[in-house]
C-alpha cells in the first residue's frame, strides 16, 4: 500500500490535490477579507456584525441546498475532470465580480458594494456545490481501494491548510493585495485542472433530473436507506450544524469578547484549520487506512469538553481598555492566553479526527457510478443544518440575547448527540 504522502508524486492525485488547495484557499482569502471589511470598518454594533456573519453564512449555504442534487448526477453523468475545468474557468469571472466589490467598499460605496461582495459569496457557494462531491467522488476511481482513506485525509487536511493560509494572509493584506491576489489564485487553479487525468462516467447512463425540489428529495431518499450512510450523514450534518454556529459567533467574538484586533481574531481563525489538518493526518495514521468510526465517539466528546474550557475562558477574560483591541504582542502575553489557544486546538484537532473517517464512508460504501450523488445527497443534508446553525444564532441572538460566549453551550451541548450517532455508525459497520 502506498503511505498516504506517496500519492503526491502520482498524476492521478497531485493535480486534483492542487486544484482544490487553491480553490479552498481562494474562497477563504476572499470571504475572511470581506468579514475583516465588513466587522472592523463598515459596522460598528456586536449584534450588527453577527447578523452580516450569519447573513454571509446563509447566503454561501442556499447553493448547496438547491444545487447539490444537480452538482452530483452530473458528475456521476459525465466526465468530472470536464465540470472541474468549467468550474475553475468560472471560478475567475467571480473574483473579479467580489474584488470590485473589496474595493468600492474601501473607497466608502458601502451599498454596492455589499451587493458585490454577497453576490460573489452566493456565486462562491454555487461553485463549491459542483465542485464538492467531485474532490471526493473522483478519489476512487482514481485510488486504490486501500489508498481511498488515505487520499481523502490529503484532500481533507490540504483544505484546512487552504483555509489557514486565505484566512491568515486576508487579515494581513491590503484590500487592493487581496483582490490581485483572488485572481492570481483562480489562475493557477485554472492550470492545475487541465492536469486533472479523466475521470469519465461509469456505470449505465443517467437521466437527469433539473427540478432542484424533486431531485434533492430523490437523492437523499435513494441514499439515506442505507444504514451506515444514514448514520454518517447525520453525524456529519450535526458536525456542521455546529460548525456552523462556530463560523458564525467566532469573528464577532474575538472582537467583541476577547477584544482582539483583526490579526488576532484572523490568527485564532486559523488555528481551527491547524487543528483540523492535524486530526485529519492523526486519525488517519491511527486507523492505518481502514475506514472506521471506531474513534469517533470520544473525538467529538473530547472537542466538546474543549468548547466548554474555550466558553469559560471567554467569559473570565479580562477586556482591552475601551476603544482599544489587543495587538497580537498584547494578547499573547496575556496571561490565559496559552489556555485559550490551546481550546481552540483542541476543538480543532478533535473534529477533524471525528469527521474524516466519515467522508470516507461516503465513498467507499457505494458502487463508483454513486459516488458523486452520494456525496452531493450528504452536502444537501449537511446544507440544511448548516442554515439551521446559522438560523439558531440569528434566534437566540435576537430574541433571547444569548451572548456568543454563551452560544458555545450550545454546541457543546451538542457533541453528544454526534458521539451517539458516530457510536451507531462503528456499531454498524462491525
Amino acid at each position: 500500500m502506498l503511505n498516504a504522502l506517496g500519492l503526491m508524486k502520482e498524476r492521478r492525485f497531485l493535480p486534483l490535490f492542487v486544484t482544490q488547495f487553491f480553490g479552498a484557499f481562494n474562497d477563504n482569502l476572499f470571504k475572511q477579507a470581506m468579514v475583516v471589511v465588513a466587522v472592523y470598518h463598515i459596522y460598528h454594533n456586536p449584534q450588527a456584525e453577527q447578523s452580516f456573519t450569519a447573513l454571509a453564512t446563509a447566503i454561501s449555504i442556499i447553493p448547496f441546498f438547491l444545487l447539490s442534487a444537480l452538482a452530483g448526477q452530473l458528475a456521476d453523468a459525465h466526465d468530472k475532470t470536464r465540470i472541474i475545468r468549467i468550474v475553475k474557468t468560472a471560478e475567475i469571472g467571480i473574483m473579479l465580480v467580489g474584488g470590485g466589490g473589496l474595493l468600492l467598499a474601501k473607497a466608502g460605496h458601502t451599498q454596492i458594494a455589499l451587493v458585490m461582495m454577497l453576490t460573489a459569496v452566493f456565486a462562491l457557494g454555487v461553485h463549491s456545490t459542483f465542485f464538492g462531491p467531485i474532490k471526493y467522488a473522483i478519489l476512487p476511481q482514481h485510488l486504490r481501494e486501500d489508498e481511498v482513506l488515505g487520499g481523502t485525509g490529503l484532500v481533507e487536511s490540504a483544505t484546512y491548510i487552504a483555509i489557514l493560509t486565505g484566512t491568515v494572509l486576508a487579515g494581513f493584506m491590503k484590500v487592493e493585495h487581496a483582490v490581485i491576489g483572488t485572481l492570481v489564485v483562480a489562475a493557477i487553479g485554472w492550470f492545475a485542472a487541465r492536469q486533472v487525468p479523466s475521470a469519465p462516467r461509469e456505470g449505465p447512463p443517467l437521466k437527469i433530473n433539473y427540478n432542484p425540489f424533486t431531485s434533492s428529495w430523490r437523492l437523499v431518499s435513494a441514499t439515506m436507506h442505507i444504514p451506515r450512510l444514514f448514520l454518517a450523514i447525520c453525524a456529519i450534518s450535526f458536525f456542521w450544524t455546529m460548525g456552523a454556529v462556530l463560523i458564525v459567533i467566532f469573528t464577532p467574538l474575538a472582537k467583541n469578547v476577547l477584544t482582539a484586533d483583526k490579526h488576532v481574531a484572523t490568527l485564532l481563525t486559523a488555528l481551527f484549520s491547524i487543528g483540523i489538518a492535524v486530526g485529519s493526518v492523526a486519525i488517519n495514521s491511527m486507523l492505518k487506512g481502514h475506514t472506521s468510526a471506531k474513534y469517533g465517539p470520544a473525538s467529538v466528546l473530547a472537542m466538546g469538553l474543549c468548547v466548554i474550557l474555550f466558553s469559560i475562558l471567554c467569559k473570565t477574560w479580562p477586556p482591552a481598555e475601551p476603544g482599544h483591541y489587543y495587538t497580537w504582542i498584547e494578547f499573547i502575553k496575556m496571561p490565559r492566553a496559552a489556555l485559550v489557544v490551546g481550546a481552540l486546538t483542541g476543538i480543532a484537532v478533535f473534529g477533524g479526527m471525528f469527521v474524516v473517517p466519515l467522508y470516507a464512508f461516503l465513498t467507499t460504501t457505494v458502487s463508483k457510478d454513486q459516488t458523486a450523488r452520494t456525496v452531493a445527497a450528504n452536502n444537501v443534508v449537511n446544507s440544511g443544518a448548516m442554515a439551521i446553525g446559522a438560523l439558531l444564532v440569528q434566534g437566540l441572538s435576537d430574541w433571547a440575547r444569548v451572548t456568543p460566549a454563551n452560544m458555545l453551550y450550545v454546541v457543546a451541548a451538542m457533541c453528544p448527540i454526534s458521539a451517539w450517532l458516530a457510536w451507531k455508525l462503528h456499531r454498524a459497520c462491525d
